[in-house]
């Protein structure tokens, strides 16, 4: 049976009332400041650090916690209920962030290597830190997560997208766990190279490696589920014409996809395979997830409302 035409908004309005997290806007705004002076040093400091400019890995980082500042600020202000442990979750995640963000920084300006390096007694304190500050974030995460879980958004596409989004994420931030462990040429440990080692020929902006596995293609695709769901659910929303129902299936279909997805790009990049030169095997698994999606999003927009 056709679905029925619905006027529901594309995504749900903040909470009636609802006062957006000032700490996470804040972290998005200083995200936003670091976002331009990275890029301006990319542009005037020659400095090249591990194959690319010493200012590219700040410039990414930053980018990344803009999107993801406003996104947990968004996502606490549509929760039907207000949260003070969430709230609480929201502001540990901004002072580890800016640990995080300052540690590169610093290191930008020793020209040293912020990841991985274990060179000195201060280099490896500083990347103990941006490792323990990591684990906080990811916990704290957890429970904005377990909040989104326990409290009944109205909106059934948002609220796959939003749950879907922030479990899909945490799987990418597991998987830098896998970095952590990689073992590098020179028998060192810590790397996101696999088959090669890392500062090679790579894409242009991202870096990732055009010779051996990246684990950083999956590290990024799973960690950005936190926006790609929402923005699936307001597609939905915005330019079709199914019932709600439809859309909540669609979104749970694509949440699913999406954490296939990741897992895929995983399992390529500990094959040692760059993202641009899947073998056959690659592509048959690929197009195999294509496939599975299409079809079940065909059987949810065939089925009743």
């Amino acid at each position: 049976m056709t679905a029925t035409v619905t006027t529901t908004p594309p995504l749900p309005a903040v909470r009636a009332g609802a006062r957006w997290s000032g700490p996470l806007l804040w972290l998005t705004g200083a995200a936003a400041v670091l976002t331009v002076i990275s890029l301006a040093g990319i542009l005037l400091d020659d400095r090249i650090l591990t194959g690319v400019p010493i200012w590219l890995k700040p410039f990414k980082f930053a980018v990344s916690f803009v999107f993801y500042g406003w996104t947990l600020a968004w996502i606490l202000a549509v929760l039907p209920r207000r949260s003070r442990l969430a709230e609480r979750a929201g502001i540990v995640i901004v002072g580890v962030s800016v640990i995080e963000l300052a540690v590169i920084v610093g290191q930008v300006l020793r020209g040293q290597a912020s990841h991985y390096n274990m060179s000195t007694p201060l280099n490896a304190m500083l990347w103990s830190v941006m490792g323990t500050s990591i684990m906080v974030l990811f916990f704290a995460q957890v429970v904005i997560g377990v909040t989104a879980l326990r409290q009944r958004i109205p909106d059934r596409p948002a609220a796959f997208a939003i749950r879907l989004g922030l479990g899909v994420s945490l799987l990418g931030m597991m998987l830098a766990f896998l970095m952590t462990s990689q073992q590098t040429a020179d028998g060192l440990i810590g790397a996101h190279s696999v088959g090669v080692p890392d500062g090679g020929p790579g894409m242009p902006v991202t870096g990732w490696s055009t010779t051996g596995g990246d684990l950083r293609i999956s590290h990024f695709v799973g960690l950005h589920a936190l926006q790609a769901l929402p923005l699936l659910a307001y597609a939905l929303g915005r330019w079709t014409r199914w019932a709600e129902p439809v859309r909540a299936r669609l979104v749970l279909v694509g949440g699913i996809a999406y954490a296939g997805l990741v897992l895929l790009l995983t399992w390529q990049a500990l094959r040692a395979q760059p993202l641009t030169s899947p073998d056959g095997i690659t592509l048959g698994a690929f197009a195999a997830l294509a496939a599975l999606t299409a079809g079940a999003a065909v059987a949810v927009t065939r089925g009743r409302s």
